[in-house]
């Protein structure tokens, strides 16, 4: 489904997810070839030309390639050369929690909740320092716990960086969210709890397990071919991942991808 295709209802919130651009302390970054500045700012732009209005954004971690304060903020000043809707943040693997959390910009974002109407989108941390694999520390758990409680009457999306249940690519598989069974314990006993979405995989993916609808968002460099056994690098190009959030609980989504570019990708990488 393109972006164009979502249904047209009243009051829905238009959420942009972008996730995993990997850049680096300056602007002259490559990841297997392609300049991770320039494939953001296509995506940036992409999604200024094909939405006409935006509630709010979230990035879902990796936004640095090697962790580095001018990596997050040039990331923001990026970001706000298009858009000056709401946005929220959280780390992914290859980032820094602490530098994320001790930035300082005219601009941050939201590191753990933000509302939308009759939605709220929870960001968790299921970064672990030095590992590529995710885990969500108790008290992460315990805040979900606490925002579901409190927000009963709130149709909730939950947004991390790892993915919790397997993607169908057995290398990235092995990194996944590794207490994923405490997190949908959780989830489980909150009705409320409509989607949950991530990154971390560089490509797209959508499942639904017990009513709750599960998603993977294209990266916004280089893209992994899916189902696949080893590392290997997709030839689909950057994208994004909209969603429409309506009053009562109903949810559309649907991803949209850069075209009319040609990127210099190391397609032949064993790995990065």
């Amino acid at each position: 489904m393109s972006w164009s295709e979502s249904p047209t209802k009243e009051h829905a919130m238009r959420l942009i997810q972008i996730t995993d651009s990997h850049l680096g302390p300056d602007s002259e970054e490559l990841l297997l070839g392609l300049n991770t500045d320039d494939s953001l700012i296509d995506v940036l732009q992409l999604i200024a030309a094909e939405q006409t209005a935006v509630d709010a954004l979230v990035c879902t971690g990796d936004i640095a390639s090697n962790p580095h304060s001018g990596s997050y903020a040039r990331f923001l000043d990026r970001v706000r050369d298009y858009f000056t809707a709401p946005l929220g943040w959280l780390p992914g693997n290859h980032d820094s929690a602490e530098l994320m959390a001790n930035l300082e910009h005219p601009h941050l974002p939201e590191p753990r909740l933000m509302n939308l109407g009759n939605w709220q989108l929870v960001l968790l941390d299921s970064s672990v320092p030095g590992e590529i694999y995710g885990e969500l520390e108790e008290s992460e758990l315990a805040f979900l716990e606490r925002v579901l409680k409190a927000g009963s009457e709130r149709h909730t999306m939950i947004a991390l960086h790892h993915q919790p249940i397997p993607v169908g690519s057995e290398w990235i598989d092995e990194y996944l969210l590794r207490n994923a069974r405490d997190f949908f314990g959780v989830i489980d006993q909150h009705s409320q709890v409509k989607a949950v979405t991530w990154g971390h995989v560089h490509q797209s993916f959508h499942q639904q397990r017990n009513g709750v609808q599960l998603y993977a968002t294209p990266a916004t460099c280089v893209q992994f071919k899916p189902n696949s056994q080893r590392f290997a690098v997709d030839t689909v190009m950057p994208g994004y991942r909209w969603f429409d959030l309506h009053p009562d609980g109903t949810l559309e989504s649907g991803v949209s991808r850069v075209n009319g570019k040609i990127y210099r990708i190391d397609y032949q990488s064993a790995g990065y």
